[in-house]
């Protein structure tokens, strides 16, 4: 599933126009400030009904008008319809009805951007996110896992919340006990075979792009036995009581990138967290493939601007073998040719389609 098209209306600096876009790889290029990233944002919101930047999400709309509206053309023959108006409401719809939950109603998309390094350097909220949502693209059965057990966790804290304000009794919470780790077991099997799915190809092609002896690799808080989660449950309810919260379980998991051994969150230069971020995307593509599954759409900003040629031509050959990617340049030379790479210039927010490149 492809976008074949993207339409705008209100949104950022794009003139409101229709850009036509190509399978494999596209390359949007132009000076600072012409709209390129823009672009990419636009297709995303169109995709997922959101920004991949951080901040007010109704920072897209342009000044002077009420509302963002993007519309897709698919290559299956929908159209996905986004918008965001200024009192807060949102419109996501495909071929004029509300998007379903459902991941195989619109492309899977990748996003490499400078606020996507939150994924490296922030919080373990944002990885663990992250992992729940490819979970949810590598085997689609396992898709409510989060909410599942992000339900049951929200329930448990509310009864710890009433018991210890003097409302109930703290034997209720045996249940509940079981309950959340019932819900907590598959969360914590499907995270850690993940991560497992993304180890090789994600040190691989971390060596590949300059990152040697790079890793990654599951830290869960608790054990993935239903039963010993219980037990271990009922041991610190007397301490969840005196925080007012559930103390253990797979909402404090992490997931560790390392770089020779040390935390590349940490320890890693602002370089090395860009390329351990492109290699980590790039694996989850890869493990999506490997799952028979579709390899998702890449929006790729900026990324060959720190890469020196032989590392910018790996990533076009990967890009290259399958799927669509949309990667933006302010140098058209920065981005090696490819057979089939279609070229979008950019200049003040309007789009120039650009004739593809031909087989050698």
């Amino acid at each position: 599933m492809l976008v074949g098209a993207v339409e705008c209306r209100g949104f950022r600096n794009l003139a409101d126009a229709r850009t036509d876009l190509a399978g494999g790889v596209v390359v949007v290029h132009g000076p600072n400030g012409s709209g390129k990233s823009n672009l990419l944002e636009a297709v995303y919101f169109g995709l997922v009904g959101r920004s991949f930047r951080a901040g007010n999400d109704r920072d897209m709309i342009r000044f002077g008008e009420e509302a963002a509206r993007v519309e897709l053309e698919l290559d299956a023959g929908d159209e996905l319809l986004a918008s965001l108006d200024r009192a807060g409401e949102r419109r996501h719809l495909v071929g004029g009805r509300p998007l379903g939950g459902g991941q195989g109603e619109r492309p899977l998309v990748s996003v490499f951007h400078p606020d996507r390094l939150q994924l490296i350097k922030g919080a373990p909220a944002h990885r663990r996110a992250h992992l729940d949502r490819l979970c949810a693209a590598l085997w689609p059965a396992r898709a409510d896992l989060r909410l599942r057990f992000g339900r049951t966790l929200a329930q448990r804290n509310a009864l710890v919340s009433r018991i210890r304000a003097g409302l109930g009794d703290s034997s209720s919470l045996a249940s509940w006990d079981e309950r959340l780790a019932s819900e907590a077991a598959p969360l914590i099997a499907a995270r850690a075979e993940a991560v497992e799915a993304l180890g090789a190809p994600f040190e691989d092609l971390a060596r590949r792009l300059g990152l040697a002896a790079a890793s990654i690799s599951y830290r869960p808080r608790a054990p993935v036995g239903r039963d010993e989660l219980a037990a271990e449950l009922a041991v610190r309810r007397d301490s969840d009581l005196g925080r007012a919260y559930t103390s253990y379980g797979p909402q404090l998991d992490e997931v560790e990138l390392r770089l020779d051994g040390r935390a590349l969150r940490r320890f890693g230069s602002q370089g090395q967290q860009r390329v351990g971020l492109l290699a980590l995307l790039f694996a989850e593509r890869a493990s999506l493939i490997e799952a028979g599954r579709p390899a998702p759409l890449m929006l790729l900003d900026d990324v060959m601007s720190e890469l020196d040629p032989e590392h910018r031509g790996l990533l076009i050959s990967l890009l290259a073998d399958t799927g669509q990617a949309l990667l933006t340049a302010t140098e058209p030379a920065h981005v090696p040719e490819s057979a089939g790479m279609l070229r979008i210039a950019m200049s003040a927010g309007s789009s120039a389609v650009l004739a593809a490149v031909k087989a050698a």
